[in-house]
């Protein structure tokens, strides 16, 4: 019997199409940071829009509005994501970025088109908002363990590639006529937008999604699909219960909706100390400049360095080929060198960068302020080479799986918040205060040096387990957690119980009537699957196999 299909599709090519979906929603995110960074100062624009003629702070504004509906977006995801679903959260995101275009690109003169631009601007980041929440998510939950890492690593690669690509349409479209100039950059996001909706109403669901509301059948039919099983298989049946058993070992297991207290305790499992590191990270790319100089680089080249609108824009395009190659560093550096040094390494170089560019500004001489140039083009090299895949990495592996979706959705908001203030302040503060502006983002990277480095544990090479162990091991033995994580040896999936039984993960009296669950799931009517409550056996999943919905989760008890 052939393995079910989904547009025409099973296994690998199926694969293939839903990270190429879920890649694209990260490619339209990265050309929405990068569009308006070349429109905002062109006077075909500004004439258009006279409110941003000649005042930085409505230029900040109208592209810090943006961010402001990504907030929105990423709100309704942590509120209602769970219930909805991956699929329609990702449609309808997409779609309401499709809204958001055609309302800003039919902007009419006389009719106020800023406010117009101004609702468009929202419309389009609510859309966004709930597309960065949910896709890594989705992605995660669709892919084998072996590769989701690196996809996720990819998936913040090509951020930078979307913003290339918005920078040399927003140079090229400068030389044509006025309307051009803004409304094609700003419309040919919509092709972005339908090639995410229409081939997402034909792709599956995630499989976790589905046995978390008691969808079995379903379920079953995706994982098989996904992995090119019969859908009766043993194998597909396996893969199944392994997710299973992981929802009823997290309490999720029927559980729609993981309730808010669940972020906020402590004790061993660390939920609130999880979920602050993993917003920490997004506050700290944030607030560390990346986006002062992703948007803003032709303004900072005009205002800060002297050049002229046409030779910002072209070495805006150049700065942009730079970001894009170095991006890609993360693919092969991410298990090489591990997320603490990354994160060290990348915060260093953007604050050297930083005072490299302040330094040579302070002078006030036209020639001397082209060294200023150096210090942008390796600040965006560290950037993309180390923290613009990490903090959408770090949020999903340091959080456990119980309050994962919620803590990440937290983390994105943090993102979109703080996005949003800086993205409103830099070309104020490029306006009134100058070199000073790249002062504060130096000692804002220098204070995150000793947050890194006494704070955030190393989780290169570690299982999900064996990171709940960690944190664990530091509750028990009242020890810092990046000691912890330096202490514990990595454990092979036949070790990861016994440490987990040292810790108190486990409770040693639950393994009673497991045994004969799966047994009976085999020969149960399908249309019976889903209302069962036998109990489950599983105190220890292996998370490398079962997180993924599709892996090589290990049930390290009672195999029938």
């Amino acid at each position: 019997m052939a393995p079910p299909k989904f547009l025409g599709l099973s296994g690998r090519p199926l694969s293939l199409a839903v990270s190429t979906v879920a890649t694209t929603g990260f490619l339209l995110f990265g050309y929405d940071q990068g569009v308006m960074s070349g429109i905002i100062t062109a006077p075909a624009f500004n004439n258009f829009f006279t409110p941003t003629r000649n005042n930085s702070t409505m230029q900040g504004l109208i592209t810090a509005i943006y961010e402001i509906g990504c907030l929105i977006g990423a709100m309704f995801v942590l509120w209602t994501g769970d219930l909805l679903g991956r699929r329609k959260n990702i449609m309808v995101g997409a779609f309401i970025m499709a809204l958001g275009v055609v309302i800003q690109v039919t902007c009419q003169a006389g009719a106020n088109p800023f406010a117009q631009l101004f609702v468009g601007r929202v419309v389009m980041g609510i859309g966004n908002g709930m597309n960065t929440s949910t896709i890594p998510t989705y992605q995660a939950e669709c892919s084998k363990t072996s590769n989701r890492g690196l996809l996720i690593c990819i998936e913040g690669g090509v951020i930078a590639f979307g913003t290339l690509i918005a920078y040399w349409i927003d140079y090229g479209a400068s030389y044509g006529p006025d309307d051009l100039t803004w409304r094609f950059p700003i419309a040919f996001q919509i092709v972005f937008a339908i090639f995410i909706c229409v081939p997402m109403f034909y792709l599956p669901e995630s499989p976790r999604w589905l046995l978390s509301h008691g969808r079995t059948q379903d379920a079953d039919r995706v994982i098989a699909a996904l992995r090119g099983y019969e859908i009766d298989g043993p194998e597909t049946i396996q893969e199944r219960n392994l997710i299973v058993d992981s929802l009823r070992a997290s309490g999720g297991f029927g559980q729609k909706n993981t309730p808010f207290k669940a972020l906020f305790t402590g004790g061993k499992t660390q939920h609130f100390r999880r979920l602050l590191l993993g917003s920490s990270s997004q506050f700290m790319q944030q607030v560390g400049g990346c986006n002062a100089v992703i948007y803003y680089f032709p303004i900072l080249f005009q205002e800060s360095i002297g050049e002229t609108h046409n030779m910002s824009m072209l070495l805006g395009g150049i700065n942009m080929i730079v970001y894009s190659i170095f991006a890609t560093v993360s693919w092969f550096a991410i298990e090489r060198v591990g997320r603490r040094r990354l994160f060290l390494i990348g915060t260093v170089g953007q604050m050297l960068s930083m005072v490299i560019v302040f330094a040579c500004l302070i002078p006030n001489d036209p020639m001397k302020a082209r060294g200023a140039a150096v210090g942008l083009f390796t600040y965006i090299a560290f950037f993309g080479a180390t923290w613009l895949p990490l903090p959408w990495l770090y949020p999903a592996e340091v959080n456990p799986i119980r309050t994962r979706g919620k803590a990440n959705a937290v983390s994105t908001c943090s993102n979109w918040m703080f996005n949003f203030l800086i993205v409103m302040v830099t070309p104020i503060m490029i306006d009134k205060i100058g070199w000073g502006t790249y002062l504060f983002f130096a000692v804002m990277n220098g204070c995150f040096i000793p947050i890194i480095y006494f704070f955030y544990p190393e989780t290169a090479h570690r299982s999900l387990e064996e990171i709940d162990i960690i944190f664990a091991k530091g509750f028990v033995e009242k020890i810092s957690y990046v000691k912890a994580a330096k202490e514990l040896p990595h454990l092979a999936p036949e070790e990861i119980e016994a440490y987990a039984n040292r810790y108190g993960l486990v409770d040693r009296d639950s393994n009673g009537e497991g045994g004969n669950r799966r047994d009976e799931e085999k020969t149960r009517d399908r249309t019976d699957q889903s209302d069962s409550d036998s109990p489950a056996h599983v105190d220890v999943v292996d998370e490398r196999g079962v997180e993924s919905g599709l892996g090589d989760g290990i049930n390290t008890k009672n195999e029938p």
